[in-house]
């Protein structure tokens, strides 16, 4: 049977009145549908779209960016790279289909712009829209309820500062907006507002000399992403917690002679969420685990040590993904990244490719993402394409060139 978003509508509309709007995500359905087994413990959050990797780059490497070599779009992934950056600005587009195998209408677009204000300094800016189309309502009888076109999206400001030669922090606030509301929901429901900030940092070494005339360079980065206030959908003293999370990552360059060079990264992230805890079908009574109705202070440090299967639950939570890039004189670049989620945490593993052209001052990215697992992500066979542009101005001149 073809999918209808009426025909979902009606099945899940109820719910969204129960759960004071947990249209939350229409968005995080689609996730769901990658736990459907009795056993997993997925943790879920308000505005997920967060999460997902805004450009084809990244996306090309397994869904990773926190320390891999700077470009237009560390802004998401890590702002305080920019201060690395050999060019004075540039900008970005990134265009990402959502569930592009069952609906055409619902897709990112990013946005990011950045500057090196001087030897020590950048800043960034950035906007992210999610779209989910036209959803046609109806109610648990099949009535006709009209149709609308909820969204969200974020703004963000960075700023990097360097603070040795080798090791930058930056720092980025953000703000949210989630217009999810159903007419039909609760009276005071409303699109739901919230803020958060970031803070990162970003450790790049010296060149070093590794024989035969190739050089070698590590790099560290770190990015807690997301931390802020719980997101509230109607007046309410409750809320949801953000998707705070935590990347940390390393890298390493082989640059084998000057034209050939070959970058390899590796990336964990955890969400900074409480687990949810088991509990008693009848009473409702904590069997294993923590209360997770805390609040968001306490939930980024409970989150560490709340897991109901104890420390072995824990280490689960940790995603990790490993992705090689190899470039040619700067102007052709394939890339290729596998990314895993445990089984009860989600069961997210893929395999990506990507590939990079450079043509003047003009860089054309695209990456394809493809399921390892027999549950699909919603990103499965999704093809993703990012635009670059960046100039430096030297001497009077101007000229472009890729990282």
């Amino acid at each position: 049977m073809p999918f209808r978003k009426d025909f979902y509508m009606k099945n899940i509309l109820s719910l969204f009145i129960k759960n004071h709007l947990s249209l939350i995500l229409f968005l995080t359905l689609a996730h769901s549908l990658t736990a459907q087994n009795n056993d997993t413990r997925v943790i879920t959050t308000a505005v997920p779209f967060l999460l997902i990797s805004p450009d084809a780059r990244a996306s090309g490497m397994g869904d990773q960016g926190v320390a891999t070599t700077p470009d237009a779009y560390s802004q998401y992934w890590n702002p305080a790279k920019y201060n690395f950056m050999d060019k004075k600005f540039g900008f970005g587009v990134s265009y990402t289909p959502y569930l592009s195998r069952l609906i055409n209408d619902i897709n990112i677009v990013y946005l990011t712009h950045f500057a090196r204000i001087n030897e020590r300094s950048a800043y960034g800016i950035s906007l992210r829209y999610f779209g989910l189309g036209e959803i046609n309502l109806a109610d648990i009888n099949g009535k006709d309820m009209g149709t609308v076109s909820p969204n969200e999206f974020s703004v963000d400001g960075s700023y990097g500062l360097m603070l040795s030669p080798n090791f930058s922090m930056a720092v980025s606030m953000r703000f949210i907006l989630s217009d999810l509301k159903l007419e039909t929901s609760q009276a005071d429901a409303t699109a739901a507002k919230d803020f958060a900030v970031d803070l990162a940092g970003f450790y790049q070494s010296d060149d070093f000399d590794l024989g035969d005339g190739a050089m070698g360079r590590y790099r560290l980065g770190f990015n807690i992403q997301n931390i802020g206030p719980k997101i509230k959908y109607y007046n309410s003293s409750e809320g949801d917690f953000l998707p705070a999370n935590l990347k940390l990552g390393a890298g390493f360059d082989y640059d084998m002679d000057a034209y050939n060079s070959l970058r390899f990264q590796a990336e964990t992230n955890k969400l900074l969420v409480p687990t949810p805890p088991v509990r008693n079908d009848t009473t409702g009574a904590i069997i294993a685990g923590k209360d997770d109705n805390v609040s968001w202070t306490k939930g980024i440090f409970q989150s560490f040590n709340d897991a109901p299967g104890g420390f072995n639950e824990e280490l689960k939570e940790f995603n990790w993904s490993l992705a090689a890039e190899y470039a040619y004189m700067k102007v052709f670049m394939v890339r290729a990244g596998y990314f895993h989620e445990s089984k009860i945490k989600g069961k997210r593993q893929f395999l990506t490719l990507g590939a990079g052209f450079k043509y003047n001052y003009l860089v054309l990215d695209v990456s394809y993402l493809f399921s390892t697992s027999q549950i699909r992500t919603p990103l499965d066979g999704t093809m993703r394409f990012s635009l670059t542009f960046f100039v430096d101005k030297i001497n009077g001149t101007q000229k472009g060139e890729v990282n």
